[in-house]
């Protein structure tokens, strides 16, 4: 599946439930004094549901979260491959010290994921060089061994980085549109006092519990998803990071062993 068509999916759906959830479960009648008239909450469900309608959208915000956190997680374990990536790393070097190219191919055909991906890349082109170019040179030999690396690198990043982006666009959606919801919610509240001789009370609460819920419901949205979006960031960093470093310390030893 494509990643825009995944996105389109999981925005739809997550509006979809974001909607029926507000309307039909924080909006039952029996969170209610008066019934299906929905002004006099008389639960925590209820009160959410006088935030009005940009509480269906901050729940539907709240959803695409849960969603591209599952995924992202399932995502970067898939990219750690089947074992553990130290085990791993210590036998392809293993392998390669004793001399045996093959025996570490083999590891990451076994690992899978895309550190053993990017391993196998240099790799192979290590050992198509060794056979087919004989003559070439031992550093030309090793950079284009490390441009391999580089390409294959360059080709698993964007799925490692996959809707990074989303998490942090989200984040910032749901702190805006908390706080459009706790502007709404005032002006409620103010046109309430206004009115000539009484203010009507059951508006001015339903204005002052709109700001709050939205105001809550947004920065409640907003901390997760900042939060999800730096966890993340940090795990393909050190990812990263282990690639870099896993490429290098092959490359040397293949050097060694020329």
């Amino acid at each position: 599946m494509k990643q825009s068509t995944f996105v389109t999916i999981v925005i739809f759906l997550a509006i979809l439930i974001g909607f029926v959830i507000w309307w039909f479960i924080l909006g039952n009648p029996a969170n209610f004094f008066d019934g299906t008239n929905r002004q006099k909450p008389n639960s925590l469900m209820g009160m959410v549901f006088t935030g009005g309608y940009v509480v269906p959208i901050l729940i539907a915000l709240s959803i695409m979260f849960i969603t591209f956190i599952i995924e992202r997680a399932l995502s970067l374990r898939k990219a750690q491959g089947r074992g553990a990536l130290a085990t791993f790393l210590k036998n392809v070097q293993k392998s390669l010290v004793d001399g045996n190219v093959e025996a570490a191919m083999k590891a990451c055909d076994q690992q899978r994921g895309s550190m053993a991906n990017i391993l196998r890349a240099g790799l192979e082109r290590y050992q198509f060089l060794a056979k087919e170019s004989k003559t070439m040179e031992a550093e030309k030999q090793m950079s284009e061994v490390q441009r391999a690396i580089e390409e294959a690198t360059a080709l698993e990043m964007p799925l490692l980085e996959k809707n990074l982006i989303a998490l942090s666009t989200i984040a910032s959606i749901a702190t805006m549109l908390g706080l459009f919801g706790t502007v709404i919610g005032m002006i409620r509240a103010f046109q309430a006092l206004a009115r000539a001789g009484a203010p009507d009370a059951i508006q001015l609460s339903i204005g002052i519990s709109e700001a709050l819920v939205n105001t809550a419901l947004g920065i409640f949205a907003a901390i997760v998803g900042i939060v999800a979006y730096n966890f993340f960031v940090n795990k393909v960093d050190t990812f990263t990071y282990m690639i870099d470093e896993a490429s290098f310390d092959m490359i040397q030893t293949l050097k060694v062993k020329q």
